[in-house]
């Protein structure tokens, strides 16, 4: 009985699986929080950001009453939906677009020693607690939206309201896995990757009609960035996209983050099969 007492401590006090994720995520942290005046500064500029973006949404709508079908309020629901997906996205992901310091540096190969997968590792490795500045930001606006715009409620657009930050943040940080992954294949190419990145989030600002036909195929099968904000506000609002975009089509954000999430792993994994070793 002892014996088995002992076995019972034993197997209680070992680690689960997931103690070195929290460990790497708790010291990244606290040293954050360290130097809390450093720590402010960051933040209001986070949201100084945010406040930039929104008022050139303002400058346009003081001089246009409807812009891609949208009316100011609509405008503000995509740009909050938009903007509190990618804050979501960039605090998790955002980092790795500084893979291609890791590959040129040689400390990639780092990871691949250690029992963790890599890219879970890179994940944790650069949370930066600043970056929620946009997401408060962002949330404030989404709730001033709400109280501007005719939504009729029901269950499923509650549902459809709380998902779609969600499933915006997973296909953004599909778009920063997929630029990392290229940075495999790519010398230096990290402002290329960039372009759909951070691209694809000031796209994702605005309807989808502003642009032409080229380019809302392009946002919304290729770069699926209309199904984190536009789409769903269309549903939530009962409106019919251009070209005859139905209502209903919002409701495929789930899927579409998915295949961008199966996507964007398939590329990560072809790229760490590709890497042969760094250095210099």
């Amino acid at each position: 009985m002892a014996d088995r007492a002992a076995a019972d401590r034993l197997e209680a006090d070992r680690p689960g699986w997931a103690s070195p994720y929290t460990a790497i995520l708790g010291s990244r942290l606290r040293s954050q929080l360290q130097y809390r005046t450093s720590f402010g500064i960051e933040l209001v500029s986070s949201i100084g950001v945010g406040v930039v973006e929104l008022a050139e949404v303002y400058v346009m709508f003081h001089n246009v009453p409807l812009l891609g079908g949208l009316d100011f309020s609509a405008a503000l629901l995509v740009f909050g939906l938009s903007n509190l997906a990618f804050s979501i996205a960039d605090l998790v992901t955002g980092h790795l677009d500084e893979i291609n310091d890791w590959l040129r540096l040689g400390t990639f190969d780092v990871l691949l020693l250690r029992p963790l997968p890599v890219l879970a590792q890179l994940v944790l490795a650069d949370v930066t607690l600043k970056r929620i500045g946009r997401g408060l930001l962002a949330l404030a606006v989404l709730g001033l939206a709400l109280t501007r715009v005719h939504v009729t409620w029901t269950s499923a657009h509650v549902v459809l309201l709380l998902l779609t930050p969600l499933t915006g943040a997973l296909i953004f940080s599909a778009l920063f896995c997929s630029a990392a992954a290229l940075q495999f294949h790519l010398v230096d190419g990290g402002e290329f990757a960039n372009a759909f990145t951070y691209g694809g989030s000031y796209a994702a600002q605005y309807s989808t009609a502003v642009y032409a036909v080229p380019l809302r195929v392009f946002y919304t099968f290729v770069i699926p960035t209309a199904f984190t904000a536009y789409l769903p506000a269309l549903t939530l609002l009962d409106r019919t996209g251009p070209d005859g975009v139905p209502t209903w089509f919002g409701w495929l954000t789930l899927p579409a983050s998915l295949l961008a999430g199966a996507a964007a792993l398939a590329l990560w994994r072809s790229g760490v099969r590709h890497y042969q070793g760094g250095g210099g």
